[in-house]
């Protein structure tokens, strides 16, 4: 009787035992899938910040259907955390008082007080129209250099860390280099005194040359001067040889220029133009683009600057962040 009720009290623990394994078991998966969801939602994220050009705009902001003071706000409704401006749409602003320097104050405050109001951070400022800086002619090489630092003063003023030039001037290669070095070198050492970056864009003609471009960052040589690959700007001759507004008749290998840029980079433009059924941009590869710049290590800001026609300005802007981020999921 003794031995029966023992053998009875062995085989209850025998099956006890054996019910609690599935129940280990299932605790172990569960807690396996939460690191696995985890890991999802961070390769989601893409590897860089979203900011918007201020040019997407500009057709809105020219005809005055938009406030080019209110560019904040809109980049704000439209999801952005960052905002690159563009000098030239603050034109006629800069009009409103006889005193230059008292109108660039006033615009200032306001584009500050607005950018702290939306929660935005201010990048870049593009500047244009302020005399090219690879002239031949020293005398006016230099007077661009002067024309320009006032928005380096603007950038300092407004937190942002760059100011985006041009480095129009002469199209003779062998002579190119070596003034847009000169002019180029000039600015950033103004530059460096405020604290901020002087960034080349490839925008056309000689700048577009991205391996000749890298010549004069290597000449140059100074921290705060660097690029701003464009995905689409590599146009390097244009018909009747004029800078804007004319079909491109020669132009640089896209992905290798950008490729060739990415090293000296401090920021980075998605340009698009016109979207397939797909909502892929239809001449620029942008997971190609993408795996380029994730590549050379880049995790900053990277600029919405859409240019087409095909599209109402606000739906092309959509179109190109909502591409961006399934092209960085892609990359994952």
């Amino acid at each position: 009787m003794h031995k029966t009720i023992i053998n009875g009290l062995i085989l209850l623990m025998i099956l006890g035992s054996c019910k609690q394994k599935p129940k280990e078991i299932i605790e172990v998966e569960n807690t396996d899938k939460e690191p696995v969801t985890e890991v999802s939602k961070t390769i989601a994220k893409p590897f860089f910040k979203l900011s918007l050009a201020q040019w997407s705009l500009h057709k809105a902001m020219q005809s005055g259907e938009i406030d080019p003071k209110d560019f904040a706000q809109k980049a704000s409704e439209l999801g952005f955390e960052g905002v690159e401006y563009v000098s030239q749409l603050y034109a006629e602003d800069l009009k409103k008082d006889a005193d230059p320097k008292k109108a660039m104050q006033q615009l200032l405050e306001v584009l500050l007080a607005k950018s702290k109001q939306y929660k935005m951070q201010n990048l870049i400022i593009m500047v244009d129209g302020e005399g090219d800086l690879a002239v031949l002619d020293e005398n006016e090489r230099n007077e661009a250099v002067e024309k320009h630092k006032k928005w380096v003063d603007a950038a300092q003023f407004l937190g942002c860390h760059s100011i985006r030039v041009n480095l129009f001037g002469t199209n003779d290669p062998n002579k190119w280099v070596d003034v847009a070095t000169d002019g180029l070198s000039k600015l950033s050492d103004y530059a460096a005194s405020k604290d901020v970056n002087v960034i080349v864009e490839n925008h056309g003609y000689l700048s577009s040359n991205a391996s000749l471009l890298i010549e004069v960052m290597k000449k140059v040589n100074k921290p705060n001067c660097g690029t701003l690959p464009d995905f689409g700007n590599f146009c390097l001759k244009r018909k009747d040889g004029v800078r804007w507004g004319a079909s491109c008749i020669e132009e640089y290998p896209k992905y290798k220029g950008v490729a060739e840029m990415m090293p000296y980079a401090k920021a980075v433009s998605a340009k698009s133009h016109d979207f397939d059924a797909q909502g892929n941009e239809t001449k620029i590869d942008y997971k190609k683009m993408l795996d380029i710049v994730k590549k050379a290590g880049y995790k900053g800001f990277i600029g919405v600057e859409y240019e087409g026609e095909q599209l109402e300005e606000i739906k092309g802007i959509i179109a190109t962040r909502d591409l961006l981020i399934n092209a960085a999921k892609q990359l994952n």
